[in-house]
């Protein structure tokens, strides 16, 4: 569906409202838009129901700066979810996990390819022992609990108190955790080790 054409003080208001947001990192209010324009607020009330309607803009009701423009793109977002980014893996996950978090990573479930009740977490990571799967220090492995993990997965868990990223892998149906970077490592007895919850993305990001 495309949008319907603007008048030309309507596309004024739009690209006041873009390069506002892309300046300050939030949108104007409806009396910065009007100083700007020096005109009253009513007259910019106006402009943008009538931006609301043609679909370029959202905007909440009584509600400072929530002025949004929409994507071409909105109409393929799946829902967004909040993936606390830790340090370390916490022994037991919090209900609110943003408390225990260093940051957060927004992603949609569609990207992961889970369900949108879902439970995922990040750990960023700090070693080289993977490597050899591709996975570099600095690099952020999105993990989901309550995953069963098979041969092969790359898993988050617990090993000696510290935070490990391994590789769950089965030998003569005896499950173990290794590593595979350029060093050799010993392998992990699976039930020497808690596994939290099994990778489903990883997120690199551009190296200075």
């Amino acid at each position: 569906m495309t949008n319907r054409p603007l008048t030309k003080k309507q596309q004024h208001v739009l690209e006041f409202i873009r390069k506002y947001t892309e300046q300050h990192g939030h949108s104007p209010t409806l009396r910065e838009i009007a100083d700007s324009y020096k005109v009253n607020v009513t007259a910019i009330v106006d402009h943008i129901k009538a931006l609301k309607k043609k679909g370029y803009v959202t905007h909440g009701n009584r509600q400072a700066r929530s002025l949004r423009l929409v994507s071409p793109m909105d109409k393929l977002r799946k829902r967004v979810l909040d993936v606390p980014v830790y340090a370390s893996i916490p022994s037991a996950f919090p209900t609110e996990r943003d408390q225990e978090a260093k940051s957060c990573i927004n992603v949609d479930v569609g990207t992961l390819g889970i369900k949108p009740n879902a439970r995922a977490f990040a750990v960023e990571v700090k070693s080289d022992a993977m490597t050899g799967k591709n996975i570099l220090p600095g690099d952020y492995v999105i993990c989901e609990q309550g995953v069963s993990p098979r041969n092969g997965d790359v898993v988050a868990a617990v090993v000696d108190r510290e935070t490990a990223i391994k590789i769950y892998v089965t030998e003569r149906g005896k499950p173990f955790l290794k590593s595979e970077g350029s060093k050799a490592s010993r392998q992990v007895p699976a039930d020497e080790s808690t596994i939290k919850g099994v990778m489903v993305a990883l997120i690199r990001k551009r190296r200075s």
